[in-house]
């Protein structure tokens, strides 16, 4: 099959990288013409555009930032959508909300598409060594046929349930663990404001109930300053303010949610927004005027 894929940022260079090497018939294309470059000197064909690859692909994949630039890309009278012929496989791997999914299915159905869902967890860094998460949305026969390509760059790969559970699942998860940075930037501010010995800090917490997968991916690199957006804060709050909204939506009360969205709504209005998740430390920082950092930072 040929395999078209559109979106090579953080997660989707990876992805490129790893479907040329194993030997993929891959066309690819990105507002940025340098990592389309890039993609090219791995293995990959450049596309002419996305319409021209949804012609021409069997399965086209998406793995860009937002539900509303999926649908603004795929939905239009003259999107990609309308190029695909009845049978080709619409794969979309971007971190979306609960609704785009049922929108997204429904379209597909109609135009006689077969769509799923597949969000990734995992990083940037994991998806260059070929070893993401993916958690699949929809039917389990057409997860097997895309599992030899999902192979080419993942190491686990979950059949979730129907179309619309990968994706609820991931907002779960991404809540959580965006919600795990916003209390440990938090707490990591207040020790500095208060003077306690931030070489001890991050080490005490981990020997206790304070101990997290997050603190242990960013919790030294935000006390050393390095706030490279390997997860970029702006992300951080797309996918908060997702889950916030469905959880409104089914009817439950979301004053955590709201908080830790305003939280990095908060941080992004300060100019934040392209730098790493934990960025959000400088919100706090700003408000004390003290940086909570290591002595190995200054």
């Amino acid at each position: 099959m040929r395999i078209g894929l559109i979106g090579l940022g953080g997660m989707g260079r990876g992805l490129a990288k790893n479907m040329a090497a194993k030997g993929v018939d891959l066309t690819v294309t990105d507002l940025d013409a340098e990592r389309v470059a890039l993609a090219v000197r791995q293995g990959a064909t450049a596309g002419d555009n996305a319409v021209q690859m949804a012609r021409d692909c069997q399965v086209l994949m998406v793995c860009i930032t937002t539900a509303e630039a999926v649908q603004a890309l795929t939905l239009s009278p003259e999107g990609a959508l309308a190029a695909m012929s009845p049978g080709d496989i619409l794969v979309d791997h971007t971190t979306v909300s609960a609704e785009h999914v049922d929108v997204m299915r429904a379209a597909c159905e109609a135009a006689g598409v077969l769509y799923c869902e597949a969000p990734m967890t995992r990083t940037p860094a994991h998806a260059d060594r070929g070893e993401v998460n993916i958690l699949f949305g929809g039917e389990e026969a057409l997860m097997e046929r895309l599992r030899p390509i999902f192979e080419t760059y993942a190491e686990n790969i979950f059949h979730v349930g129907p179309a619309g559970h990968a994706i609820r699942l991931k907002l779960i998860h991404n809540y959580i663990a965006f919600a795990n940075v916003a209390s440990f930037c938090e707490g990591f501010a207040l020790a500095a404001k208060e003077g306690l010995d931030m070489t001890k800090v991050i080490g005490i917490i981990s020997a206790a109930g304070g101990k997290s997968g997050m603190m242990d991916l960013y919790g030294e690199m935000t006390l050393l300053r390095d706030f490279t957006p390997h997860m970029s804060l702006s992300n951080a709050q797309k996918d908060v303010r997702y889950y916030a909204e469905w959880l409104e939506q089914a009817g439950l009360p979301g004053f955590m949610a709201q908080s830790v969205h305003q939280t990095y709504a908060l941080a992004s209005i300060m100019g934040h927004g392209d730098e790493g998740c934990t960025a959000v430390i400088k919100a706090y920082e700003e408000l004390t005027g003290v940086e909570a950092k290591l002595p190995a930072a200054d």
